[in-house]
């Protein structure tokens, strides 16, 4: 006999997405949970009319805080944590109800497949993105830390990096929606490099945005995800400089003389740093080009 599960939604605003996350889970969810954190359109009402059991949360501006509290009020053994602008694939849904009937762990890390501008980014780091989503209660809480791994107990396990077993993540819609959000997770995440022990450094302000930018495009090989590969990593290398800028902006804006020597000198380390990373990209697609030339000659 399987064991009965609780899908858990944490919302705010959530009104037009959640009908679509509902109607994913409900095929093997015995039960759901929606914890709202101060919703101001209908959000609440839609929940209800979907058969959720609602509970409230106050407003922290990310989700970490409420997680904890939304896994307390499910009633069933196991738990999958869902965010209301997911989906589960018909492949997973099944994948859940075959672990639900012989489980071989006590936590489970799922792929997500992030649609963003409305593509599927399979490359720039952002699959197969593996999350701990399903689980024994009492086995994975949260801290209040944004976009903190969760902590866990017991035996682990993995899902396939398949399409067919991810869920499904409309991530960012509009350029709009990832600023908006984009300038809430960097004052979290300066706060929290503050707390760390942080200090400002006007270097970082050049290497971190550079390497966050090599990181995604490059030795992620975002340049196979296209135009939204490019446009992604380099909007993730302005959010790295918006945090470092926010962190100084917590210093008051200290004020600290460069010279242009000094710049330049930085700059030009960046610079061979570039070259080596369009040089190691270049060499890794010719060497796939020649492979494909080879199997079609056969030679």
């Amino acid at each position: 006999m399987a064991s009965k599960i609780s899908v858990v939604i944490n919302t705010l605003n959530e009104e037009e997405n959640l009908p679509r996350a509902i109607a994913s889970i409900n095929g093997f969810a015995d039960e759901i949970v929606v914890v709202d954190m101060e919703s101001t359109d209908k959000t609440v009402e839609v929940s209800k009319k979907l058969g959720a059991k609602v509970f409230f949360h106050k407003k922290m501006g990310y989700v970490e805080p409420g997680r904890n509290f939304a896994i307390s009020k499910a009633s069933n053994p196991w738990i999958l944590v869902l965010d209301a602008d997911e989906e589960v694939t018909q492949g997973l849904s099944l994948q859940i109800q075959k672990i639900l009937k012989n489980p071989k762990a006590d936590y489970y890390r799922i792929p997500r497949k992030n649609i963003i501008f409305g593509k599927w980014l399979k490359h720039s780091r952002w699959w197969p993105d593996y999350n701990i989503r399903l689980f024994k209660k009492g086995s994975v809480s949260w801290n209040e830390v944004i976009h903190a791994v969760p902590m866990t107990q017991g035996i682990g396990a993995e899902l396939e990096s398949e399409e067919e077993l991810a869920i499904v993540h409309h991530n960012y819609d509009t350029v709009e929606q990832y600023i908006e959000r984009m300038n809430r997770y960097t004052s979290q995440h300066a706060l929290l490099r503050i707390n760390e022990g942080y200090e400002f450094s006007w270097k970082d302000v050049i290497t971190k945005p550079s390497n966050e930018f090599f990181s995604r495009y490059f030795f992620g090989e975002g340049y196979k995800d296209g135009l939204h590969g490019l446009a992604l990593s380099f909007l993730q290398a302005f959010s790295e400089l918006v945090m470092y800028l926010k962190i100084w902006q917590k210093e008051k804006f200290a004020e600290k003389d460069l010279t242009i020597s000094e710049v330049n000198l930085l700059m030009r380390d960046e610079e061979k740093e570039l070259h080596y990373w369009q040089g190691d990209s270049q060499f890794k697609e010719s060497g796939k080009l020649a492979d494909r030339i080879r199997r079609k000659f056969k030679i």
